[in-house]
């Protein structure tokens, strides 16, 4: 019997980086879709997807929004790399429908997403069956994490309704079935449990791939969200894929059918090599015009805030997140604030520029005013105290819990407002041995208002305990306008509201 072959080309949360460069500097580097779409050599037989995510998360991303207002020239990028098919991802809802319009409307790929319905009406981008050259019928599927509810500001997501991933897919295989010679899944998300051991690693509903292998079929499913390399293998009997971000990888996935008789390999390549220079030239206005505006200098410090290891930020404290409590706390006019770093922390220089400040603070999260309890500031707290554990010899290392099965250094927390003890060598949930606001301790009755980024104000990140608190006001602007606000007014007098906490081994 005739064997029939394909490939597949995936890249996943690109998160804005085309170019060769990180934008911490101008210097070239191995990362960026040009970089990884240079190495891709497409027939007949061979399909080019991205598993969402790319709007979002980048200065260049940021400029884009920012400056042209439109996403156009994203598509263009996409097209000219070949892309047949996309998913959408959490962070393409960031600017809004109309905004990712102006993407998807100049796309040649077609997207597919099929828990993005209209509002009382069908799926918006349903499955796609895509006959390659050899005959062969590819039935593909796209779903979206449906956490992008619990993250996204209403006003965000007008006119459609993201349902359960999972009921979604299941439904969209039925219509698929007997039409089809393999199935695809394009999933934004990851997976819910360790891949070699089975072990659960998250309870929540954000990640349900491991789920989808085991109750639905898919032949082959690719994934992403979580960042992480998945270099390929088989699991419940579906071929499971997930590359890096930012460009730093792709995933050549290569598939034999015989009769009933399927076939998965893939390889894990890296960005490298040349760029092709016809489209660097095409571009080259909006990278130039993105470089000139990260360059404008837009304040002052009266000294450089340095980086540190995320442990040692975490458990020394550090005055990035005190300026970003200082920035939340004057725009918010609330008590108490916390605040969090990127899993990649960058500083900031004495002389600031707009690319520093982007780099820093790199998420487009507005703010909120909740009113909680003390009840509700020990269980954060507490939340915020499972990052540190103890090895064999007493001394701090990072928990398990933050770094599998992706790293989330951004969910630790740090306070401003309030003074606080971690005690490591308690029990998790009993680790705070000291609390106080303004000097008094925080009895549970107490009555607090915090500012929190929108992410976090939605409970996320193990802290539902904020779920339900009342809502005192919400702040539209992005956080990092209000950082670019606050240089302007305040320049080179920064205020140190540094927390007074300890964190004992």
């Amino acid at each position: 019997m005739e064997t029939k072959r394909f490939t597949i080309y995936f890249t996943s949360d690109l998160h804005g980086y085309i170019y060769p460069t990180d934008y911490r500097s101008r210097e070239a580097r191995d990362i960026g879709l040009f970089k990884c779409a240079s190495q891709f050599h497409k027939d007949g037989n061979t399909l080019i997807i991205d598993g969402g995510d790319i709007l979002q998360g980048s200065p260049l991303g940021a400029f884009c929004h920012d400056t042209l207002g439109d996403a156009s020239r994203f598509a263009e990028m996409m097209n000219r790399c070949g892309y047949d098919y996309v998913t959408l991802g959490n962070h393409d809802f960031n600017y809004g429908m109309s905004y990712l319009d102006t993407y998807l409307n100049a796309l040649r790929a077609r997207c597919v997403c099929e828990n993005v319905r209209w509002d009382d009406a069908g799926v918006r981008f349903p499955a796609r069956i895509h006959t390659l050259e050899n005959g062969l019928r590819i039935g593909i599927v796209g779903i979206v994490t449906d956490y992008v509810n619990i993250w996204e500001r209403p006003e965000h997501l007008s006119g459609i309704t993201i349902s359960d991933p999972l009921l979604a897919a299941r439904a969209a295989l039925e219509t698929l079935r007997g039409q089809v010679d393999i199935t695809l899944g394009i999933y934004h998300g990851g997976f819910e449990r360790d891949l070699a051991t089975g072990r659960v690693l998250s309870s929540t509903h954000e990640n349900v791939a491991y789920r989808l292998c085991q109750e639905l079929d898919f032949d082959i499913l690719l994934t992403g969200h979580q960042h992480m390399t998945v270099h390929g293998q088989t699991l419940n009997g579906t071929f499971v894929v997930q590359p890096a971000d930012r460009g730093q990888e792709f995933l050549r996935v290569e598939a034999a059918v015989s009769g009933t008789e399927k076939r998965f390999t893939s390889e894990t390549i890296s960005a490298g090599g040349d760029c092709r220079r016809e489209w660097l030239e095409e571009f080259a206005g909006m990278e130039h015009g993105a470089q000139n505006w990260l360059d404008q200098v837009v304040g002052h410090l009266p000294r450089p805030l340095q980086p540190d290891t995320p442990l040692h930020m975490a458990a020394e404290g550090s005055g990035l997140p005190d300026l970003f409590n200082a920035v939340q706390l004057w725009a918010s006019g609330a008590q108490l604030s916390a605040a969090s770093l990127a899993n990649d922390v960058a500083g900031l220089p004495q002389v600031v520029r707009r690319r520093d400040l982007l780099i820093a603070y790199p998420y487009t999260n507005t703010l909120s005013v909740l009113q909680i309890t003390g009840a509700v500031l020990r269980q954060a707290l507490e939340r915020s105290a499972e990052y540190f554990t103890r090895n064999d010899d007493g001394s701090l290392r990072v928990s398990d819990c933050f770094l599998e099965p992706k790293v989330e250094h951004y969910n630790y927390d740090y306070y401003a407002g309030v003074s606080y003890t971690y005690d490591i060598s308690r029990p998790v949930g009993q680790r705070v041995t000291s609390l106080t606001v303004a000097g008094t301790p925080v009895k549970a009755d107490d009555v607090f208002t915090i500012c929190l980024n929108s992410y976090r104000a939605s409970g996320t990140g193990g802290y539902g305990c904020y779920v339900g608190c009342p809502v005192v006001r919400e702040i539209g602007t992005e956080m990092s306008d209000l950082l670019l606000e606050y240089f302007k007014q305040y320049g080179d007098v920064m205020p140190d509201i540094h927390s007074n906490f300890r964190v004992l081994s």
